[in-house]
């Protein structure tokens, strides 16, 4: 039986299973029937949750940086931020202001200071570029809170500060970011997978304000106060994927960020072509492959790659809803644990399972 070269690089499974958790179970099932095969994990993550694991495990002399913030409901929260060994720093807005970190929700209050203050914290330890993950937010704030944190002034008509969150940008009437820090000498990229602009129907506040707890109502407060901040920065909020993690983007912008489809980015940084290029058989997944799989998230990425690299691509997913034909082979967890619910209680049990199914279909 041929030897084969396996790249592993799953995207975590949201709620259930991290990429460096995911990758190594899918790895030890697959050598539990092709023992002798190489194998070689490479957790990936599309900008989100996980990004920080993500870089950390696939590049060798990391360092995680530990950071106290102000979190999105003003509790001190510990946190941590990542140098590469070339100088760039990688700070992710889920570990710093998300979602995760509240409970309950705040969809009017949360907002976005520890992501600048994390953000600040890297440009104090001398980073040359920084990569920010943005999935994954807490808030509708469009930035505010992160600009905030690294200088910016925003007041209300008798020049006081606003409140943090969404709910202070309806009283906001001026916006001075003349003292914003300086961007690291190598720029500062965002990574994000949505396309999202900050308002409308397909904005921030529109398609993320639910998620994040808000009502029909308060949506509608949500996009009236990113309305009156946008009137105020000079970024146009229609460009694709300013409306990313409750417009955080916008507020990244108009600091002089740039934006990447996370993925890629990651991806890159990860050195995911170069391991493609020696690989007999890529596997990847994530928690749903549906619809939006499609638009730049991790296993469309991967499936792109692995097609332009000559290597036959296969796919696990807790649940599968869209069309796999371009996967050489595609595995459900929720059908191999006969119910989503029992595929979400032991993730890892059934992951390993995936990974020996497909060891099998190579023939294991």
């Amino acid at each position: 039986m041929a030897v084969l070269t396996v790249v592993i690089a799953p995207d975590s499974f949201k709620g259930t299973a991290r990429a460096g958790e995911a990758a190594r179970a899918i790895a030890d099932g697959w050598a539990s029937v092709r023992p002798d095969d190489r194998l070689q994990l490479l957790p990936m993550a599309d900008g989100g949750e996980g990004t920080l694991d993500a870089f950390e495990t696939a590049v060798p002399g990391a360092r995680r940086i530990p950071v106290e913030v102000q979190g999105p409901d003003n509790h001190s929260v510990a946190s941590s931020w990542l140098l590469l060994p070339d100088g760039t720093g990688v700070v992710e807005l889920a570990n710093t202001s998300g979602l995760t970190l509240l409970d309950p929700l705040r969809p009017l209050d949360a907002h976005t200071l520890g992501f600048g203050q994390a953000i600040a914290a890297a440009l104090d330890e001398g980073v040359v570029r920084l990569l920010l993950a943005l999935g994954g937010s807490a808030s509708t704030d469009g930035g505010a809170g992160a600009l905030a944190a690294l200088g910016a002034l925003f007041v209300d008509a008798t020049n006081r500060p606003i409140r943090l969150g969404n709910r202070g940008l309806g009283t906001l009437a001026k916006a001075d970011l003349t003292r914003l820090r300086a961007l690291p000498a190598g720029g500062a990229q965002i990574l994000c997978d949505v396309s999202n602009p900050l308002l409308g129907v397909n904005g921030a506040a529109a398609v993320f304000g639910p998620q994040k707890g808000a009502t029909a109502a308060q949506v509608a407060g949500l996009e009236s106060n990113l309305t009156r901040l946008a009137r105020l920065i000079r970024v146009d909020p229609s460009r694709a994927g300013a409306g990313a993690a409750g417009g955080t983007a916008f507020g990244l912008l108009a600091w002089g960020a740039t934006l990447a489809p996370g993925a890629v980015a990651v991806g890159e940084a990860l050195g995911v072509p170069a391991a493609l290029a020696g690989a007999s058989v890529l596997i990847t997944g994530e928690g749903r492959f549906d619809a939006q799989s499609a638009a730049g998230k991790v296993p469309s990425y991967l499936l792109e790659q692995a097609a332009a690299a000559g290597v036959p691509a296969m796919l696990v997913a807790g649940g599968i809803e869209a069309e796999t034909a371009e996967f050489a082979a595609a595995v459900s967890l929720t059908d191999l644990a006969g119910s989503s619910s029992a595929a979400l209680a032991d993730p890892l049990r059934y992951l390993h399972e995936a990974g020996a199914a497909l060891a099998r279909s190579c023939g294991g």
